[in-house]
């Protein structure tokens, strides 16, 4: 993927990446987990980490919120002792998950109001409580914001998906599973999925949003197949190549989630969408 732009931090000494380590320790999640926290592309944060890699300031500043750290701390700028205050400083409620994450979560509820291109950063900095300066101190640019959001969609829609049983006994039961969640009935399905319908028009034009499209589309398609192969071994599913009946499927989705979104009411529904679903399953899969 296209490296994020932004200031790169100097850390030839990797004190800035064993700083960054304890605060990770700290916080005893995995560098999974950490990365989602601070909306950063795994594999960037293990680079950074392995030292093949330098951390920029935004995910530096994103690092610090996080963990409870002061940058300058994190930095390893000498401490000074702050001076007294006049008056009791008014205590700031910090957000749930930190400011990033805030960021990030009003940013995807925004766009699917109103549209990527219609969403300006004061209106998210308004959403937010705080300042543009503020958001631009977690994500210097509008790409890198909008990269954020999509990864936010892409990690919140996986942990869904998740959230089921490990591995349903009966792989069919998972895949109509599967179905259900992708069906926008929800205020939050629907919301989601107006998301996506506002960033593929954007992964067509930007090189890092459309590689992250490409990465989740490619897990959402493994994920479907490896149900399917499973109920062909179990032998509730035909015989059937199960990549290329995985992309029929998740392309079918797409297309009637989209028509259900952008068309009248009494037109396509969520429950015909659901029904041509279970109908492509009765009449492809079912042995």
């Amino acid at each position: 993927m296209k490296e994020d732009p932004g200031a790169r931090v100097t850390d030839d000494g990797g004190d800035v990446t064993d700083r960054v380590r304890q605060v990770i320790a700290r916080l005893g999640c995995s560098h999974r987990e950490f990365a989602r926290r601070i909306v950063m592309d795994p594999s960037k944060l293990s680079r950074s980490l392995g030292g093949t890699r330098r951390f920029t300031l935004a995910e530096i500043v994103r690092i610090a919120d996080i963990g409870g750290v002061d940058v300058g701390r994190l930095l390893g700028s000498p401490e000074r002792p702050a001076p007294a205050p006049e008056r009791e400083p008014v205590p700031v409620p910090v957000p749930d998950g930190g400011r990033p994450l805030q960021i990030v979560r009003e940013t995807v509820r925004l766009i699917a109001e109103h549209g990527f291109h219609e969403v300006r950063v004061a209106d998210i900095a308004a959403a937010c409580g705080t300042s543009t300066a503020a958001v631009h101190y977690h994500f210097p640019g509008r790409d890198e914001l909008l990269e954020a959001a999509v990864r936010w969609c892409m990690d919140e829609d996986t942990a869904r998906r998740a959230a089921g049983p490990a591995e349903a006994a009966d792989a069919r039961a998972e895949l109509l599973r599967l179905i259900a969640l992708q069906t926008p009935r929800t205020a939050q399905q629907r919301r989601q999925w107006l998301v996506w319908l506002d960033l593929w028009a954007q992964a067509a034009r930007s090189t890092a949003v459309g590689r992250l499209h490409e990465h989740y589309y490619r897990q959402w398609r493994s994920t479907v197949a490896d149900v399917l192969r499973r109920g062909i071994r179990q032998g509730v599913f035909r015989a059937v190549d199960a990549e290329f009946t995985a992309l029929r499927l998740t392309a079918l989705i797409d297309g009637l989630a989209t028509q259900v979104l952008a068309t009248a009411p009494d037109s396509t529904t969520p429950d015909s969408m659901h029904a041509a679903l279970l109908a492509f399953v009765e009449s492809e899969l079912t042995a």
